[in-house]
């Protein structure tokens, strides 16, 4: 991130990390692709993602390019990593070097895997919405790398995973509403199917709109249907109204 062209990326990459509010968003999908960025972005050899899918279960997506290694060192670090060590405090884990000394001494197994692998350096940032944590960005550094300044390198890669929680977020709180509001819609149609199917009945019959629901009510209650679904063949006249009538309420 040195020049111009490249902090222009940075802020098309970021925009494009918010824009989350499509009918055919998939998590795993757009996750990788926040991945890739990372990897492009910071000049890294792979990065990935842990993070809390619908259900508290955690999933794990690597970056499109190294995919097996990338995903074998997220998935070694149910023994410690940085990602569990984020995950768990919500804080950021800068780098740290891939030796005896650094991730040797706190992660052993993560270390000898990475190390493995030509890893020389790694660092996780978390995915989190206000006190929510939805997961955390893990990037793994090659030692051939170009130079970056590693405070700056942390907040870029705070900054792309701020931006994916802020997407995450986004879609799950749209997905709700929309269901909330599919529910709703639901429930309307039904009321007005019902409203129409009592004025059929209490126009045909001469009689009050209560008196009408109340049979369509009984015949659902005797064939086990529910009202909705009576009213319907009421509309359409699949229900012959005198068989709708023998189950109604007579007057005393």
């Amino acid at each position: 991130m040195r020049d111009r062209d490249s902090e222009l990326r940075l802020a098309d990459v970021l925009v494009e990390t918010a824009d989350t509010l499509n009918d055919d968003f998939d998590p795993e999908r757009y996750l990788r692709w926040v991945a890739d960025r990372s990897v492009e972005l910071l000049g890294a050899q792979g990065a990935g993602v842990m993070y809390t899918g619908r259900g508290a279960e955690v999933r794990l997506v690597p970056c499109s390019n190294q995919q097996d290694v990338v995903l074998d060192l997220l998935e070694v670090q149910h023994r410690g990593g940085p990602c569990v060590e984020s995950f768990g405090t919500g804080e950021p884990v800068p780098q740290v070097r891939i030796d005896r000394d650094g991730a040797g001494a706190r992660w052993p197994a993560f270390a000898e895997r990475a190390d493995k692998y030509g890893v020389a350096e790694t660092y996780a940032v978390p995915m989190r919405r206000n006190s929510t944590m939805l997961g955390v960005l893990n990037v793994f550094v090659p030692a051939e790398r170009r130079s970056m300044a590693p405070e700056r390198e942390l907040r870029i890669a705070q900054a792309l995973a701020n931006a994916a929680a802020m997407g995450l977020h986004n879609h799950r709180t749209h997905s709700a509403y929309r269901a909330l509001s599919e529910q709703l819609q639901t429930a309307l149609d039904s009321r007005i199917r019902i409203e129409q199917a009592k004025g059929i009945l209490a126009e045909r019959w001469n009689t009050g709109m209560d008196e009408a629901f109340d049979a369509l009510r009984r015949y659902a209650r005797r064939e086990r249907q529910v009202v909705d679904l009576v009213a319907v063949q009421v509309i359409k006249g699949a229900i012959d109204a005198e068989v709708l009538r023998r189950g109604r309420s007579e007057p005393s």
